[in-house]
């Protein structure tokens, strides 16, 4: 194992040899940008609901029922019962007792219409099988161009109306491959599909990072041959340069108000964490180590920091107050413990751990200290939150290809994003929307 100075990125070595390294620089395949969604496992409760095909959506491109189908089950609360050849819109008449049958708690039906502008009309109503009542009824009116979103939104309403929280379809996730010699940025689906590339450059594009509003995206990027950090704004693609101090400029991570960036600065001489504020772009030191601070992110109130550090004599996951004091070791089991992120909610962290030479995602308790690993999979990295902190998505290797997968917090139902023949890095979930 050996250090790499010029950009201190903590990172799995199955795919590197070495602790401290740039995690695209090895991508070798090409990457595609849809992804087919394949759910397996089983939760200890789960909500049965039946669903009925749409009404008119064979006339469209998107099937909502599928949809909003897949989503459920990938939520791991739900067990979605499928109903082919059943004909039923919105103001059709469940047949309960059938239902009941069926296991089904609830039953969504609906219709999606073409009207004669182009636009789609998506409605549906869910039912509540065991009373035989009406739970709601949804309406939406967009173009053809947001009939997938459209079903996504549907999607999360549903979740919200059988569990009281709210639902993460409709968000976004980013993340990076490398094609031809090309490195992209992704902004999709939360399934992965309905990819856009945000940034094609010849050169890597790392570490991309949501702001709380979810318009802008901060990265590295090496187009200038070294590691420079830049803030994106999605919706016109403009950029803004963060930070190209002397030596390396890493690892970025948006305060919860998004006035300032946490990033690895080796600007001093060694690799600590600073502070930039996004509006002048002056930078503040925060740690003082003699070893290496990387991988820094904020809790959600915005009162600490946790961030990876060897200054212990191996990577291991610590934590500060934002002012940069009173330092803290989090993570105790293990010699490698890399990749933090915190769940929305305060309540979780994740990162990666390395367990008998294998990479595996962890989750923790933070009120009690106590974490397992939630994969069967050993060459898992860079997890992260859904906003509602149910779900976890993260890059591994499944079955010999690249590919992105997401998790409930147990580990007992996963959801793989695989490209047909793809190479996936860097997932980054987006917040709500």
């Amino acid at each position: 194992m050996k250090k790499i100075s010029f950009l201190p990125s903590f990172s799995p070595s199955m795919r590197q040899s070495s602790i401290f390294w740039v995690s695209l620089l090895g991508l070798m395949t090409s990457a595609v940008a849809q992804f087919k969604v394949d759910v397996a496992g089983v939760g200890l409760t789960q909500v049965p609901v039946a669903i009925a095909p749409f009404k008119g959506e064979d006339l469209a491109s998107q099937k909502p029922s599928a949809i909003v189908f897949a989503d459920l089950e990938r939520s791991g609360q739900f067990k979605a019962i499928g109903m082919p050849g059943v004909s039923m819109d919105e103001l059709s008449r469940p047949d309960f007792p059938q239902l009941r049958q069926k296991s089904a708690d609830a039953l969504l039906s609906g219709s999606s219409t073409r009207l004669a502008d182009g636009r789609f009309e998506l409605r549906a109503r869910l039912w509540d099988v065991v009373s035989g009542q009406e739970r709601g009824d949804y309406r939406e009116t967009v173009a053809g161009a947001d009939l997938r979103l459209s079903s996504h939104r549907l999607a999360d309403w549903v979740y919200e109306k059988l569990t009281g929280e709210k639902g993460v379809f409709a968000t976004r996730i980013a993340y990076i491959t490398k094609t031809a010699g090309k490195y992209s940025l992704w902004i999709a689906d939360s399934d992965g599909e309905n990819a856009q590339s945000a940034l094609t450059s010849s050169e890597p594009i790392i570490s991309p990072t949501w702001s709380p509003k979810g318009t802008q995206l901060a990265y590295v990027s090496f187009e200038s041959r070294k590691p420079v950090i830049y803030v994106h704004e999605l919706s016109t693609g403009k950029r803004k340069i963060m930070a190209n101090f002397k030596g390396s400029n890493s690892a970025p991570a948006w305060s919860p108000d998004g006035r300032s960036l946490l990033a690895t600065l080796s600007r001093d001489g060694g690799s600590q964490l600073y502070q930039i504020d996004v509006g002048s772009g002056e930078a503040k030191r925060l740690t003082q180590s003699g070893g290496i601070d990387t991988e820094p992110t904020y809790s959600q109130d915005g009162s600490k920091i946790y961030f990876v550090s060897d200054r212990g004599g191996s990577p291991q996951i610590y934590k500060m107050t934002a002012s940069g004091g009173s330092v803290e070791r989090v993570t105790f089991g293990g010699s490698y413990n890399i990749s933090p992120a915190l769940s929305p909610d305060g309540r979780w962290l994740t990162y990666i751990s390395r367990v008998g030479g294998q990479f595996k995602v962890q989750v923790m308790n933070l009120s009690t200290g106590q974490s397992s690993a939630i994969t069967e999979t050993t060459a898992d990295e860079r997890p992260s939150f859904a906003p509602n902190s149910k779900l976890i998505v993260y890059a591994t290797v499944f079955q010999g290809r690249e590919a992105l997968m997401t998790s409930t917090l147990d580990g007992k139902i996963k959801a793989k994003l695989s490209g047909q023949s793809g190479d996936i890095r860097e997932p980054a979930w987006g917040p709500f929307r």
